[in-house]
């Protein structure tokens, strides 16, 4: 099976990084095309993936094709694709806010069509991924779909007037983890740790935490709870953060995010 990529940039060398990582194809297996010349030789260079020419070059061998373009540039690159794909291909798109009826009407005709929502974690195998499928992907198509999309994190079925949510928690979540971890370490550094030890204690934390929860599967609230002895530390700095409106915040950040997701 013949793997394409439309579009080279850091969501897509993840996934070609994960699918290389845990053996779901071998470098001859991919083939890529990028907007520029220098992206495209680099990416061979890291992979040993085959560069095509152009997109229509990629669309016509690929049996799986994925297009890791920004939303905007659908416009430009399906027109050169619509006419190339196979009629067998299984199409992937990673795109935020492009729903697959949009899609669909885009390439004027039936296809065998998937959504996905991935998230930078995928960089170094931890992504978190909702996807979606139309009715024209069979369950055996789905599950190699599935299977390539889990060799860089998680990934979940959804439905697809959920996928706006996926943006919300996960897709541009990372982001606001950063600023998170960032903020932590600005008040290490003014209890007078070093920036860079501080980002390293911060980060582990989190990371730490969110291991924690999903390996024991405990709830958040239980887990903070452990945390807060009577009188202590902790309980202190949480009460700073409720009054403060962490919550809430991060609750309108989410709601934000997905209402941008719904009008794109």
């Amino acid at each position: 099976m013949k793997i394409g990529f439309i579009g080279l940039g850091n969501m897509a060398k993840a996934m070609i990084e994960g699918m290389l990582a845990k053996g779901i194809a071998k470098p001859a297996d991919i083939l890529g095309s990028a907007r520029t010349q220098e992206t495209g030789k680099a990416v061979r260079e890291a992979y040993g993936i085959e560069i095509l020419k152009s997109n229509a070059e990629v669309a016509s061998e690929a049996d799986m094709l994925i297009l890791a373009v920004k939303p905007q540039m659908f416009g430009s690159v399906i027109p050169e694709i619509r006419d190339c794909i196979k009629n067998d291909a299984i199409v992937i798109s990673i795109a935020a806010g492009k729903t697959m009826a949009q899609i669909e009407d885009s390439f004027g005709k039936c296809i065998k069509l998937v959504r996905c929502m991935p998230n930078t974690p995928a960089m170094v195998g931890e992504g978190c991924s909702g996807v979606c499928r139309n009715e024209k992907v069979t369950d055996e198509e789905m599950k190699g779909c599935m299977e390539l999309l889990e060799s860089f994190g998680i990934a979940e079925e959804v439905p697809e007037k959920l996928m706006d949510a996926v943006v919300g928690v996960s897709g541009s979540s990372p982001a606001f983890v950063f600023l998170f971890l960032e903020a932590l370490a600005d008040g290490a550094v003014k209890a007078g740790m070093p920036r860079t030890q501080a980002y390293r204690f911060a980060a582990q934390t989190v990371l730490g935490s969110a291991k924690l929860m999903l390996e024991t599967g405990k709830h958040p609230g239980e887990l903070k709870d452990m945390v807060c002895s009577p009188a202590g530390t902790t309980i202190e700095g949480v009460q700073v953060l409720e009054n403060m409106g962490l919550r809430s915040a991060v609750i309108n950040a989410v709601d934000a995010c997905v209402k941008k997701s719904e009008n794109m």
